[in-house]
């Protein structure tokens, strides 16, 4: 009979770690850190349905609601919050939940996985529809937290994506998407804040950055949605709109200026920017060609300029 691996598993390689110098456990670590992208590279096919679930759930005005224990609900955290300045999104987009509330990013609270009736509350509090994703992290795959947040999701008719890092996880079953990259034993028999903590920030990084491609928050590789927060953030706005239309940085700051006072919204305003800038045209004209192309940036510009479209001054004129 196959071994079953488990985050639980000894690893053969690290059985003297109490004995090794520091570059020597620094090298073997490194060593062991380089299976993760092959784990991963293994699962890319049920990333990628991920991906194009929280996609279809976006569009349609659902949530990814990522839940986790430790760790991995450290790190759920992690990326949801990063979600609001990379991608303009509206915080609840994406929500990250982890066992035993805030305090648990700060401090340990491992009992928390043990709560069921927990898990079913954390997950409740979020009113869940049809439209959301529920994604359940545990290295193990098998805390009774998680494993309650899936089923109850399940039953009540919600999309579940389960990730693991163990072949046998219990919560393969209540999955619709079970994504399996198998590490292998951590250097430090049970830390799975190593290479398991590693492989979910992975996945994690993949599925929210695919997701908001796919629904139009980026254009080419580039940041189009980003919030303008401080002055890095500013200067990167600037950037984008300049390389996008082909202005300069002066015309790039009054078409952002502008961008923002028609929306009202001082934090956002680049992909209008963009539109107006590139293509010559006020505020609400580009608005409304960016609304007409569902928000995709790519298409707006691809889009013929409608006819009879007042054109901007030549400060905030089209690009060169």
């Amino acid at each position: 009979m196959k071994k079953l691996l488990t985050t639980e598993t000894r690893n053969t390689k690290s059985k003297h770690l109490d004995e090794m110098s520091a570059l020597e456990i620094a090298t073997l670590m490194n060593k062991e850190d380089q299976k993760v992208a092959v784990a991963v590279k293994k699962c890319l096919p049920q990333i990628a349905k991920a991906i194009e679930s929280v996609a279809k759930a976006f569009k349609q005005g659902g949530r990814l609601l990522y839940f986790g224990a430790g760790t991995s609900g450290r790190l759920a955290v992690l990326d949801a919050s990063e979600c609001w300045p990379t991608f303009g999104v509206e915080h609840g987009v994406v929500i990250g939940t982890i066992a035993g509330g805030d305090r648990a990013l700060r401090y340990s609270v491992e009992n928390s996985e043990d709560s069921r009736e927990g898990g079913v509350a954390d997950l409740m509090k979020l009113k869940p529809s049809k439209k959301d994703i529920v994604m359940g992290i545990s290295a193990g795959g098998g805390a009774p937290y998680i494993l309650a947040i899936l089923e109850k999701a399940k039953k009540m008719g919600i999309k579940t994506i389960g990730y693991s890092s163990n072949t046998d996880a219990k919560l393969k079953r209540f999955s619709n998407i079970f994504i399996n990259p198998v590490v292998g034993p951590e250097v430090l028999t049970g830390s799975s804040r190593l290479k398991s903590g590693t492989a979910q920030k992975m996945v994690l990084n993949q599925i929210t950055t695919g997701a908001f491609t796919l629904v139009g928050k980026v254009y080419e590789n580039l940041m189009i949605d980003v919030r303008v927060m401080n002055e890095k953030l500013k200067d990167r706005a600037t950037r984008i709109i300049c390389d996008i239309a082909g202005v300069e940085p002066v015309v790039a700051i009054k078409c952002l200026t502008e961008s923002q006072k028609f929306l009202k919204e001082p934090t956002k305003g680049v992909p209008l920017a963009v539109v107006m800038a590139a293509k010559g045209l006020p505020a609400k004209q580009a608005a409304v060609l960016l609304k007409k192309n569902g928000g995709f940036v790519r298409k707006a510009l691809q889009a013929p300029t409608p006819k009879g479209s007042k054109k901007l001054n030549d400060t905030c004129g089209a690009g060169r």
